[in-house]
């Protein structure tokens, strides 16, 4: 008798989990366990939710039509690039949040409060004032410009989803937004 064989018997194709008949069904039998992957991946309950849910949702709208087998790889794809694109959206935040502050924000520019950067006092005066700068920048920026880096580079938009949302084309928003770059790089020389 093999040893092998022993110690790692083939699984016999009864305890291989079958695909369900329906897509319903299918989405059902996954809804825990891409629960927990999303948390995992993001350690917040609200944001796995919304993961899996636009995961189910993508699955239904653009591959329902697929045969069954194909739709696990095809929904673990979709929620492992959610969970990447959550993931990335939140560290940009964090960056533009901690830069932007809220001083005199106006109603088209949200004003944040820098993250307290610690017991460092000379240090937190020196957070708030390159927030408040960058503030100033922003709201120093044509609209056009000043839409662009947000939904670029706060929102993670790709550049035909800001198009779509400005109602221009693709090179309008690589124009605006490089604009606004180098306004904000020239505005906030100081701080580099």
């Amino acid at each position: 008798m093999n040893l092998a064989a022993v110690l790692h018997p083939p699984l016999p194709l009864a305890h291989a989990l079958p695909v369900p008949v329906t897509l319903e069904a299918f989405l059902e039998s996954v809804q825990r366990r891409a629960y927990r992957v999303a948390e995992l991946g993001l350690g917040n309950r609200e944001d796995a939710l919304d993961a899996v849910q636009d995961a189910m949702l993508r699955l239904h709208q653009h591959y329902r039509l697929h045969p069954a087998d194909e739709w696990p790889p095809l929904f673990w794809g979709i929620l492992r690039r959610r969970i990447t694109d959550l993931q990335r959206r939140r560290k940009v935040r964090r960056i533009v949040v901690g830069w932007i502050g809220s001083a005199g924000a106006e109603d088209d520019v949200p004003a944040w409060e820098p993250a307290d950067p610690g017991p460092d006092p000379l240090r937190a005066l020196a957070s708030r004032k390159a927030c408040a700068d960058l503030g100033r920048a922003l709201r120093a920026l044509p609209r056009r410009q000043r839409e662009a880096f947000l939904l670029r580079v706060l929102e993670g938009l790709d550049v035909a989803a800001t198009a779509r949302a400005m109602g221009c084309s693709d090179g309008s928003v690589k124009t605006h937004l490089s604009r606004a770059m180098e306004a904000l790089r020239r505005h906030l020389e100081d701080w580099q």
